[in-house]
């Protein structure tokens, strides 16, 4: 606790004294930054400092993994950027955190992303990219990271848990309609955040249309563990592609799909006889649309997901999220994001239909303050409905200061 305070203190210091802290980040940013061979090669290793807090009322919500009402979630997160003349780019992503998502475990080390693009032609017609990075499929990827991100939380697409656990299949037909579990921590979202799973991709832009494709070794659900997994492999793998029509500046129009095996090989001994993995799939169609003009910007995903159980058959879901952001003044910002989450029904073991997951509302606010060009305060406030026996509803409080280097 005292490393904390210490820690904070001197982050304050810097956003007290914007001047002297913007010329202390100028000159850290030298010295993380070399190159060689005339300027054809570069490379410069950055980062960021998240110290964040959250306090929950009615119990933690989304990947959040704590017991109590309340979780500090320090984070450091390094980037190195590489260039090698005007067609090859590495980057890499490595974090010490208490755990890929907000927990209260102990503070590990991580390498979350490393990946090598090969870029032949300078008009980006075509880039070919191998490595473990994130998915292609819509539009949060592109602004995940806490500096980009208007809120301190992903969508609820992003991080609600549902009845899916991919290291083991149901018990029976009615524990999987019911969710007679208390593992809930287990479960998995429709798509785990930015879904750094190992793979290849292909990329591109024609004009006013881009294109992607990506083969990977784990689904959009899969969760962190499993994404650097090579002893599967790629013998069911993940395949999803995105096109994306620009018809001005201001409006980007999106649709992706993916399909692969969701289960993980030590699910593998447990499945019904006669079936394995490739047997049960998770099928992902999305459709994104994106604005952004003066002071606005707005983006909207609409995500129908299909998850083939054992026991069960198709358990189909779906979920969208419609988020707008306002830059007030040059440093003061407020972002809302209204989140829903449906379920279709299921078999429930008694002859009869059960929805295999309760209805979920959510709306955030959040308001993000720049003391300057490297480090900001972001405040955010969710209300979750969950459409339960009970009507639950709960609410959270999150801060989290970043600064970047």
């Amino acid at each position: 606790m005292k490393s904390c305070r210490v820690i904070c203190l001197a982050l304050l210091t810097v956003t007290a004294a914007p001047s002297r802290g913007q010329g202390l980040a100028d000159r850290v940013e030298d010295m993380l930054s070399v190159s060689a061979f005339d300027g054809q090669a570069r490379a410069r290793l950055s980062g960021t400092l998240d110290l964040e807090y959250y306090q929950f009322s009615g119990g933690p919500t989304g990947l959040v993994y704590t017991d109590g009402g309340n979780l500090f979630n320090p984070r450091l997160t390094l980037f190195l950027d590489a260039q090698l003349g005007s067609s090859l780019y590495f980057f890499a992503q490595a974090r010490v955190d208490q755990g890929f998502d907000p927990s209260d475990d102990s503070l590990t080390a991580r390498l979350d992303e490393y990946a090598l693009r090969w870029t032949p032609w300078d008009d980006g017609r075509l880039s070919i990219q191998a490595g473990q990075f994130g998915t292609i499929v819509g539009t949060y990827v592109e602004r995940h990271l806490s500096w980009d991100n208007p809120f301190v939380t992903a969508p609820l697409i992003y991080e609600n848990t549902t009845a899916i656990y991919d290291n083991r299949p149901p018990q029976s037909v009615k524990y999987f309609s019911y969710g007679l579990t208390d593992q809930r921590y287990n479960y998995n979202p429709v798509i785990w955040g930015p879904s750094y799973a190992t793979g290849l991709s292909v990329s591109g832009r024609l004009g006013k249309l881009d294109y992607a494709a990506e083969i990977k070794n784990a689904s959009l659900s899969s969760s962190p563990e499993t994404w650097n997994d090579v002893d599967q492999g790629f013998q069911y793998p993940t395949v999803s592609t995105r096109l994306a029509y620009h018809p001005d500046m201001a409006w980007t129009l999106g649709f992706s799909a993916s399909e692969g095996a969701y289960y993980t090989a030590e699910a593998a001994p447990l499945l019904p006889p006669g079936t394995g993995l490739g047997d049960f799939k998770e099928k992902v169609l999305g459709q994104d649309i994106s604005y952004a003009w003066e002071h606005w910007q707005l983006w909207a995903e609409v995500y129908e997901a299909r998850f083939e159980v054992p026991l069960v058959g198709n358990a189909d879901t779906l979920g969208y999220y419609l988020e707008a952001r306002y830059k007030f003044t040059t440093n003061f910002s407020g972002a809302l994001r209204w989140n829903q989450q449906f379920f279709d029904d299921v078999p429930d073991g008694y002859g009869g239909q059960h929805p295999w997951g309760n209805d979920i509302s959510r709306l955030d606010a959040a308001a993000t303050w720049r003391f300057n060009a490297n480090s900001q305060l972001k405040l955010q406030y969710s209300v979750q409905r969950e459409n339960d026996a009970d009507d639950t509803v709960s609410h959270l409080l999150a801060a989290q200061f970043t600064v970047r280097f």
